[in-house]
């Protein structure tokens, strides 16, 4: 892509930040369709179409994550508008976490590898001490059918393959987490239970690096329950324990539904923290 698209203002436009339509050449059959005419389409501003032709980028893989992308001077000229339209086009994929600017480096896209990436999605919190990323112990991983309620939070049809996984996740030798995944089977085609264990990071990063799907962002619901027999025992805590209940649908490029994930938090030494802007 080295030349704007068509659809893309012209120069003059680039001021304003907002794309005009062309303006019809008169004509007898103008002046007798004004009146049955459809409502003006509404455009968005041009940094917006710039971000999005960014983002197609990303999700095309054109800039794989970790890599450096063009500078704001390399991608003006690339689209035809000024570098303050670009500036502004990558300050919200920044804030959206697409992209990270590195001081003195450039921008680069973002990673699951990241180690500041690593707690996006996980909002429990020590209630004392540093964060830290807890241990996984799988204690299911297969193949199976979508039952309807999953398939349709993903997406997908009623009997669709899924990957389903159940784990444990422990903080210092303690039990905290018991969580339940769907993944869709066709993207997830070749996750094993021995390639989750064999992994020793985030296990977005081995989704972005070995099945090209990068979280982006999630919709998440929590509710309070309590343990039951199953959740008391792998968490060694007593029945009817009060637990956080959270259920996750997150999203790659394209707002496509990749993971439903479900979740038992047990809130004794931890808290659920999400920082509001």
């Amino acid at each position: 892509m080295n030349s704007a698209p068509s659809h893309l203002t012209n120069p003059g436009a680039a001021a304003s930040g907002t794309v005009s339509p062309t303006a019809p050449s008169a004509g007898p059959a103008s002046a007798a369709g004004a009146a049955n005419a459809a409502p003006s389409p509404t455009f968005s501003p041009l940094y917006q179409q710039i971000k999005a032709l960014i983002t197609q980028s990303l999700q095309s893989g054109e800039w794989k994550p970790g890599e450096l992308i063009p500078s704001e001077v390399e991608l003006a000229a690339r689209f035809k508008v000024s570098q303050g339209t670009v500036r502004k086009a990558i300050d919200e994929l920044a804030a959206e976490n697409l992209v990270m600017r590195k001081q003195g480096k450039g921008t680069f896209v973002s990673t699951h590898h990241e180690a500041r990436a690593h707690f996006r999605f996980l909002r429990l919190m020590p209630d004392e001490g540093v964060p830290h990323y807890p241990e996984s112990k799988f204690i299911e991983v297969k193949r199976t059918r979508a039952p309807a309620d999953v398939a349709r939070l993903l997406e997908l049809k009623s009997g669709d393959a899924v990957v389903f996984i159940k784990r444990v996740q422990s903080f210092d030798g303690m039990p905290t987490i018991v969580e339940e995944l769907w993944l869709p089977g066709l993207i997830f085609k070749g996750l094993t239970a021995e390639r989750l264990v064999e992994y020793k990071g985030p296990m977005y990063g081995l989704f972005e690096s070995e099945f090209g799907t990068r979280m982006i962002r999630a919709a998440e619901k929590i509710r309070a329950c309590s343990a039951d027999e199953g959740a008391a025992a792998l968490l060694q805590v007593a029945q009817g324990t009060p637990l956080l209940m959270a259920e996750r649908v997150s999203f790659t490029y394209g707002d496509k539904p990749v993971e439903l994930r479900r979740g038992l938090y047990s809130t004794e030494r931890h808290h659920y923290q999400n920082d509001l802007n």
